[in-house]
């Protein structure tokens, strides 16, 4: 049978999104009809020119400086021959509904390098993408988040600090978070954990299986029992399966942390020296990822007064293309190097070292606990 000859030239204007192509000297060679919509230009005004061009009539116009990182992105992804998706543009326009009034809009803009057959880069593909809608059910996820996750403050007498971060760069929260909870006795519970999935779902999903633990650590004895608890009921809740979980019991009549892990990194336990040992020794997969319900695991660990536990979530420490071992010695080594700051400056150095320099793709929960 006959392959059907495809009509490329069709398909590009076809795209749902609005797309350009340029060449790596940033040349204009064809724009499908949703891009000329978007930009306001017609076709004779795009195809040819230099895209630095554009508005050189006006350079001090805010649609200047837009197209100065757009030549900047581009330049990007034909030096590196990788994608370079640039940070999200916001704009107002006049709303349709309601004249005189003003109402916002949210664009995505992404360059992808076009290999020829010798690897170079022959053209690059300019896509303009609007993500209102995305943008607005991201803000009320994150609201719902919000509201979902306790304040900071202390347990006790004891000082704790506590961080969540939202990824900047991507268009759905994630399903992150924390908790600290008051025990009987001079006792409290911490944990962190990270739901599978993004936006609302998850959102609503992490509510369920915090609220869920925290009830657990209250009334069962230790983290192994509550994260057994958990993981039945995460069996019975949509979205809940392969969540991962820490948590840690601190007692400090005994100075014992008693610990369990369902799939999830390691607590980090930082001594007054500056030395920082993982607790991994009770550590088994995530929520309901076991075909049968099995007892969980469940290690302790000595400590002593003016120790640090930290707890994290992925973001933290996780990259592209590294080893976890690689994100693991970079936590261990800002510990070190902070570990003897009060609890807020701690956690602040810890984001600034560890968190990636421009927009996070990832969100990130953060406990820290002077012991």
């Amino acid at each position: 049978m006959a392959e059907p000859e495809i009509d490329y030239a069709a398909v590009f204007q076809a795209l749902p999104g609005a797309v350009a192509l340029l060449t790596p000297q940033l040349i204009y060679v064809d724009a499908n009809d949703a891009f000329l919509r978007t930009v306001g230009l017609t076709r004779e005004q795009v195809i040819g020119n230099y895209l630095p061009d554009d508005f050189r009539d006006d350079p001090d116009a805010p649609v200047a400086t837009l197209t100065a990182k757009v030549q900047a992105s581009l330049i990007r992804a034909a030096a590196t021959g990788e994608s370079d998706t640039m940070a999200l543009r916001h704009t107002e326009v006049e709303n349709p509904e309601r004249p005189g009034a003003r109402t916002d809009r949210y664009w995505t803009q992404t360059n992808i390098p076009v290999l020829g057959p010798d690897g170079r880069v022959t053209l690059l593909l300019h896509r303009v993408e609007e993500v209102t809608e995305l943008i607005r059910a991201r803000e009320v996820a994150l609201s719902l988040q919000k509201a979902m996750l306790p304040a900071a403050r202390p347990v006790g007498r004891h000082r704790a600090a506590v961080r969540y971060r939202p990824a900047a760069a991507a268009l759905n929260v994630a399903g992150d978070w924390y908790d600290l909870i008051d025990l009987p006795g001079d006792r409290m519970a911490v944990a962190v954990g990270d739901v599978v999935g993004h936006g609302l779902p998850a959102a609503g999903v992490m509510g369920q299986l915090r609220s869920a633990l925290s009830a657990a650590c209250l009334v069962l004895e230790g983290p192994a029992r509550a994260l057994e608890v958990l993981g039945l009921y995460a069996r019975t809740v949509d979205g809940a399966e392969n969540t991962t979980v820490a948590t840690v019991f601190v007692d400090w009549d005994t100075h014992t942390l008693t610990y369990s892990s369902a799939g999830h990194l390691p607590p980090a336990l930082t001594r007054t020296d500056g030395t920082v040992e993982f607790l991994d020794r009770a550590t088994d997969p995530p929520l309901a990822a076991r075909p049968r319900h099995a007892p969980q695991p469940q290690a302790a660990v000595a400590f002593r007064e003016g120790d640090v536990l930290v707890l994290y979530t992925d973001g933290l420490i996780e990259r592209r293309r590294e080893d976890i071992d690689v994100g693991l010695a970079r936590l261990a080594d800002s510990l070190s190097r902070h570990h003897a700051d009060d609890c807020e400056s701690l956690a602040d150095a810890m984001l600034g070292d560890l968190l990636p320099p421009g927009e996070a793709t990832d969100d990130t929960a953060l406990v820290i606990v002077r012991l």
